[in-house]
Parts: structure tokens; sequence; C-alpha cells
């Protein structure tokens, strides 16, 4: 009371000048709102007087100049703590504050108030995301940058990965729109370090150019990705030529720029884990390497090369043959084109925009092959048996009818009939003058087959 009763008497002189009650309590007010003492009430009544009269405290609303302060400081409520996945993101002043008292995190951490608290499991999972894709990121080496090589370069180039190029040719300009170092040097491509070496040659340059690289200039942990249309040589090559420590994955994407034109969801991927080491960060790199098809919607199918190239035989080369035998048709479109045509027009456009070097490697480094194109050779010479057959057949029928019937003088041309059915039995072809028996259209083929 002794306390209230001298800051009182300090503060009135100060407000001693004012006039209206009004403004000589709000003089108390601010005079009470740094002493923290209760104002009085002008009629002589004290707060605490009338809160007992009335039942409860004066509010806002009675008395708006007058702010109270009867109440407890509020406590400052703790924080619970970030689950553990979340630490992670957290600075070392945050940290430390976790094992303060709960007054002392509020006062070291000061009154600012932040609402993130409830982003953060979003912002957490989006950190997470950031840095699974920066991981598998990837600097990929391409060796070899023909059509091929520029088709693939598009999509790791749209994924983020880091691309170098070395070609013979010089495509430095086609490098740089991609987005690619181009190196015409191998030396200065080996010495970047890449990850990943794809090679993506053909497959008749493919030794040729392996062995043109400086190998001593790479991480002894290099790996080797080869994208070629057969399995086992490349397999056999790189398993040959290259140093154990380096790890090897052969691969063959079983579609092209003009197959894949709309995108590749769907479309097969083979690949084959041929040496890859057991380090979690070997392993890592050669599924990240996967996981850029996989993303792209490739059907991944795993398969050792041997299986690989049993299948390839019949599934690329047969086409590839089928549509370079059609390409020598020189077919083009009609007015009357079936779906079927139409079918047999794209497949030429298909295979003859690949060059002939990728035909002849499918050719000579697919052991499988001479045996297909053997087989298909007697499947040919079957069809073209069975048709002539046919007609021989029919052609018979009606020589050995004619010849059992009794002869009929009343037909016309009865003699000349006869003449020709001797000639038939004869192999010499009929006078194109003259009809043939019942009016049958014979072939010349059919005599020079005979």
């Amino acid at each position: 009371a002794f306390v209230w009763r001298t800051c009182w008497k300090k503060a009135e002189p100060a407000a001693s000048h004012l006039k209206s009650p009004r403004p000589r309590c709000e003089a108390h007010t601010r005079t009470q709102h740094t002493t923290h003492q209760r104002p009085r009430l002008s009629g002589g009544s004290s707060l605490r007087k009338r809160a007992r009269e009335g039942g409860k405290m004066l509010s806002s609303s009675t008395a708006p100049s007058l702010r109270l302060h009867h109440h407890q400081p509020a406590r400052p409520r703790r924080r619970p703590p970030a689950p553990a996945a979340y630490r992670q993101f957290q600075s070392p002043a945050a940290a430390s504050r976790r094992h303060l008292p709960a007054g002392a995190a509020v006062r070291a951490r000061g009154a600012t108030i932040r609402a993130i608290d409830a982003a953060q499991p979003f912002d957490y999972e989006s950190r997470a995301a950031g840095l699974l894709e920066e991981r598998q990121r990837l600097k990929i080496a391409i060796v070899g940058f023909g059509n091929f090589g520029q088709f693939l370069a598009r999509t790791f180039a749209r994924q983020g990965h880091t691309l170098l190029a070395h070609s013979r040719s010089d495509h430095s300009s086609l490098a740089a729109s991609l987005g690619a170092a181009y190196f015409q040097d191998p030396h200065d491509l080996c010495e970047c370090h890449p990850d990943v070496v794809l090679l993506a040659t053909s497959i008749l340059s493919a030794e040729a150019v392996l062995r043109s690289l400086p190998l001593h200039r790479l991480r002894r942990s290099t790996l080797f990705v080869d994208v070629l249309s057969v399995k086992e040589f490349p397999k056999n090559l790189l398993l040959t030529s290259l140093p154990e420590g380096f790890d090897i994955l052969c691969t063959h994407p079983m579609f092209g720029p003009e197959s894949a034109r709309d995108g590749w969801d769907g479309l097969p991927f083979v690949f084959d884990r041929v040496r890859v080491g057991d380090s979690p960060a070997r392993r890592a790199r050669a599924n990240a390497f996967l996981n850029i098809f996989e993303r792209e919607g490739c059907r991944m199918v795993e398969m050792c090369c041997a299986e690989h190239d049993a299948h390839a035989a019949e599934t690329q080369f047969l086409t590839h043959t089928v549509g370079r035998m059609l390409a020598t048709l020189e077919l083009s479109s009609t007015p009357i084109n079936t779906k079927g045509y139409e079918t047999l027009l794209r497949l030429v456009d298909n295979t003859c925009s690949d060059s002939f070097d990728l035909y002849n490697g499918l050719f000579m480094y697919n052991k499988n092959s001479t045996d297909l194109l053997n087989r298909l050779e007697s499947a040919m010479d079957s069809v073209k048996k069975r048709l002539f057959d046919g007609l021989h057949e029919v052609l018979r029928k009606q020589l050995f009818e004619g010849k059992a019937s009794p002869p009929n003088t009343a037909t016309t041309g009865h003699h000349a009939d006869v003449h020709r059915r001797q000639l038939l039995l004869e192999g010499k072809p009929p006078s194109p003058s003259v009809p043939t028996p019942n009016n049958v259209t014979v072939p010349n083929l059919y005599f020079c087959q005979e």
C-alpha cells in the first residue's frame, strides 16, 4: 500500500493541469501502465471495490480508456519437439534450444511469431525429393554423337543430367544447342571424369572407338554402358578391353528416333548388369542410369545378352530385311491404300532411315542372323512352290479331263484346243493369239520353272 500511494502521488502533479476526468484517467493510465499500479476511479471507488460490488472486473467496454492488468502474465507455450526426420534441416541454434526450459527458449528465440510450423512436413518432403533428385543426376559422356546419340541426349538433358559429347565428326554446334560440352579430343573428354561413358557408335566401329579412349584418365570405377543393337559382341568386347574395376551395363533401347517420335511410353528397354560393384554407391549409379528410361515410361526388361540376340534376330534383323526388300520395289502410295499397305510403307520408312552399317552389323555380329536369313529364303521358296503347284494342278486337271472326254465336233475351235493341249504336254507355251483350254491364262513363268 505504501508503494502504491507513493507512485500515485508522484504521478498526480503530472496530471494536475488536465481539466476533464477522462484525460486525467488517461494520464493515470499512462502512469499505471509504466508502474503496473491500479488507477483510482472518479468518485473515490477503487477498482477492487467496484469489482467486488459488480461481481466482475471492469471491462474495456465500461471504461475504454482504462487498461487493466489484473491478470497473470501469459505463460509461454513450448512448441512440441519436431520429429527426428525434420531435425536434420534445423540450424545449430535451433537444435540447441531444444534442451532449454520453455521460458528460456522463448527468450532465446525472441518474441517473433512465425507461421511455418504447419508447413514443415511439406517442406521436408520437397527438400528430401530435391536431395534425392540431386543424387540421381549423372555426368554422362556420350561417345558417338550421331543420330541415335543425339536422340538420347535430348532426354538426358531434359532430365537435368550433365552431358559431355565426343564424335569423329564435328557436332559442336548441335551439342551446344542441347546443353552438352563437346570435345573433339577423347583425352579432354576423359579428363572431365564422367560418371557414365555411353557407347553410342555403330556396331562396326565400336571396337576401334573403344581402343581409342584413354582409359587411364578415367576414374577406376567408371560405369560403361553400350546401346548397340547386338549384345554378346559388346559384352565380350567390354569384358576383355576394360580393367576389372570398371562397371559394365549392356543395354538396348528397342526403339529409335522414328519409332519413338511420340515418346518412350510402353517401349521395351533391355538391360543386363554384366558387372556392377558391390558398393552401395556403384549400385545406386547403375540404378540411376536405368531410372532415366524408367521415368520416361519404358517397359524395363532384364535379360541376358545371349537370349537378347536370339530374340533380336527375329524381331529386328527380320524387320530390317523385309523393309529393305520392299524398298527395292520402290513402293509408293496409291489412292486405294489399305491399312496393311500403309503399314508396309511405314516399315520401309523406318528401316531405311537407319544407316546400312546398322543393318550390316545386325547380320555380321549376331550369329543367329545367318540362320534366319536362310529360313527366310526357304520360306519364300516354299510359298512360290505352293503357288505354282496349285497352278500346275489346275492345268493338269484341265488337260487330262479334256483328253478323256469324247471329241465334240460341234464345239468351235475343237482342233485348236487339241493343238494347244499337245503344246502344254510338251512343255511349250501356247500361241498368245489363241486362247488356252477353258480360257485359262498360263504365265510363261510357269514353263520357265518347269
